[in-house]
């Protein structure tokens, strides 16, 4: 067992205030079950640890022969006065 001294933000003391109501128990062992839950949640992996991935669709044959001219581009798909 080790003893310490915590400082809690007000926002964690109010919610440990009213999960106190609810509890029944001791003080100590809310922390304690509350530390417990919150370290075991820390321990699992993030969603947004996990690869993203996304689904392939086929938009069709390209309808510019060249892609690589930019103010070919532009020029073929808003005409002339892109500019």
């Amino acid at each position: 067992m080790m003893r310490t001294t915590l400082t809690l933000d007000d926002d964690v003391a109010a919610q440990l205030g009213r999960a106190r109501k609810r509890y029944r128990g001791k003080l100590r062992d809310l922390i304690n079950e509350a530390l417990r839950a919150g370290l075991a949640r820390l321990d699992e992996p993030r969603i947004s640890d996990a690869p993203f991935q996304t689904r392939s669709v086929d938009l069709g044959r390209i309808k510019l022969a060249n892609l690589d001219d930019i103010a070919e581009v532009l020029s073929i798909v808003e005409g002339d006065d892109f500019k």
